[in-house]
């Protein structure tokens, strides 16, 4: 029997093979970015998405209810100039997207139910109202702390980095831009926590910061990257900062990058799952489908999370590398509510809402957090006429031990269902308390439901690696000719990063000059 991933070389000579430029393993959020840039830089390029849909943790499902399986919450995307690596991509494929911006969203807190303002003198105003002046005074000092880090970050775009290249030598290269930021650069790269615990000492504001922390990346403060929050800030707390909603949610955004791939002549073909990638030697040249299709190619890239892209490749090569990857911590996995209801007389809800129910526990304590949107209060054609539409989220902390071995059809895991979702019935009922009585459509999933439909390991949010411990490994691997982007590489978790990563790998592949002329083309 031929091991896992095997050296395929050989056997593929006996086998005919279509070929093309680049193969892009997985169609998530990094994988259509990487695709459409190559394809934008003359690559002939086929992504390949094992699932029905594209859009990894993006993607969207359902006729009548138009339901969101990931991102909720999105800003950036509907300006420009604009600091987002996925609005710039957009932009240089070509592609616009239409957005309908919001400024303000609600919270179930230990401390009362709020609505906060995206904009810092709304929040200011809650701040005030909750835990008077000098929590406000302590904000305007941390604000003003961020702000330098903030701009730092603005003058180095994640898509002038390149993979595996000097750092110090990028720096010089901008050198005229950065010279402003040099005392600010040396937070970049470091944790969030060390500013907070430097700067902030009222435990609200604390509180509220390793939140927000945890929403973009999957981890506490202490383990946050500090530019990422940085620019967070910065953007969220301008004058007139807003929250940006996709019009027709995730799936607009992903259905862009295909249209942007497909109009520089990429291809994306759905329902073919990869089964190994074919190597000669230590170089990828290639990758066999389940069907037993095999396709050739000069490079391969994957957009699978780690533990799942080391399961394409053979035991034997790059062993010290598979070693180290296989063992990266993963963050915890999801419990999901989708939800279609009558929305009658509920005329003012908010289209996001987060539930925290005790800060003393922890914010990655399991069932401890929790996020509802109802995206139909900004777009109505999300929902027939009347109805909302809901997903709502335990966002990377229920454990994947709870549900390990279980089958998705036996009475024991529909009894634990019932009662591990029942935290979202506890939260929505506090706002609407007949919610039960008005739904059409209740879907409640777990980590078998996050693992099955997305593909992911353990149905995990991805790899749990805190920036106080280092970088993050990268889009290069040791073997020749094949890459990776995605939550499992520089700089991680969140749809900003992700997409940064897509444009890294493609950086990789097509050269210096090709992204200078990108850079060039967006301004930066």
């Amino acid at each position: 029997m031929r091991p896992r991933g095997a050296n395929l070389a050989a056997s593929s000579r006996n086998t005919v093979a279509s070929k093309t430029g680049v193969i892009v393993i997985g169609s998530g959020i990094g994988g259509l970015c990487c695709a459409g840039l190559l394809a934008r830089g003359g690559k002939e390029v086929v992504v390949l998405e094992a699932h029905s849909k594209p859009g990894g943790a993006a993607h969207g499902f359902g006729k009548t209810y138009h339901y969101e399986s990931g991102p909720s919450l999105w800003s950036g995307l509907g300006r420009w100039p604009s600091s987002n690596p996925l609005a710039q991509i957009l932009r240089a494929l070509g592609q616009e997207l239409e957005v309908i911006e919001y400024r303000d969203w609600d919270v179930l807190f230990p401390e009362g139910h709020l609505r906060i303002g995206v904009g810092n003198a709304d929040f200011e105003v809650v701040v005030q109202q909750l835990r008077g002046p000098a929590a406000v005074a302590e904000w305007q000092r941390f604000m003003q702390v961020l702000q330098p880090i903030a701009a730092a970050a603005d003058a180095l775009p994640l898509l002038a980095l390149r993979p595996g290249a000097d750092v110090m030598a990028q720096l010089l290269r901008r050198g005229g831009q950065l010279l402003p930021h040099l005392a600010s650069m040396r937070h970049l790269g470091g944790a969030f926590g060390p500013l907070v615990d430097q700067h902030l000492r009222d435990p609200f504001l604390r509180h509220w910061v390793d939140l927000l922390c945890f929403l973009i990346s999957g981890l506490p403060m202490g383990g946050t990257n500090a530019a990422a929050m940085a620019t967070l800030f910065g953007q969220w707390f301008e004058p007139d900062a807003c929250l940006d909603f996709p019009k027709g949610g995730s799936k607009a955004v992903v259905m862009a990058l295909v249209r942007g791939l497909e109009a520089h002549g990429g291809e994306l073909r759905l329902r073919s799952r990869v089964k190994r990638v074919l190597l000669d030697g230590e170089r990828a040249i290639g990758v066999e489908l389940e069907s037993g299709e095999q396709i050739h190619a000069e490079h391969v890239v994957s957009n699978a999370d780690v533990w799942s892209t080391l399961k394409l490749l053979p035991e034997g090569v790059a062993r010290r590398w598979q070693r180290q990857r296989v063992a990266t911590p993963a963050c915890g996995s999801f419990l999901h509510l989708h939800l279609g209801f009558d929305a009658t007389g509920l005329d003012d809800l908010p289209i996001h809402t987060v539930w925290v129910g005790d800060w003393e526990r922890g914010i990655t304590a399991e069932r401890n957090a929790v996020v509802v949107s109802i995206p139909s209060v900004l777009d109505p054609s999300m929902a027939p006429a009347g109805r909302h539409v809901l997903h709502a989220y335990t966002p990377a902390n229920e454990p994947w031990e709870l549900w390990q071995g279980l089958e998705r059809d036996s009475p024991d895991y529909q009894q634990l269902r019932r009662e591990r979702c029942q935290v979202f019935w506890d939260v929505l009922e506090q706002r609407i308390p007949d919610i039960r009585q008005r739904c059409d459509v209740v879907m409640e999933g777990t980590p078998l439901t996050h693992r099955r439909f997305l593909n992911v390991h353990n149905g995990s949010y991805g790899p749990a690696l805190p920036a106080n411990e280092g970088l993050f490994p990268g889009v290069t691997t040791p073997l020749k000719q094949f890459w990776m982007c995605g939550s499992s590489t520089f700089p991680g978790i969140g749809i900003p990063p992700v997409a940064a990563s897509g444009a890294l790998a493609a950086h990789g592949i097509l050269g210096r000059q090709n992204q200078q002329e990108l850079l060039e083309s967006l301004g930066l």
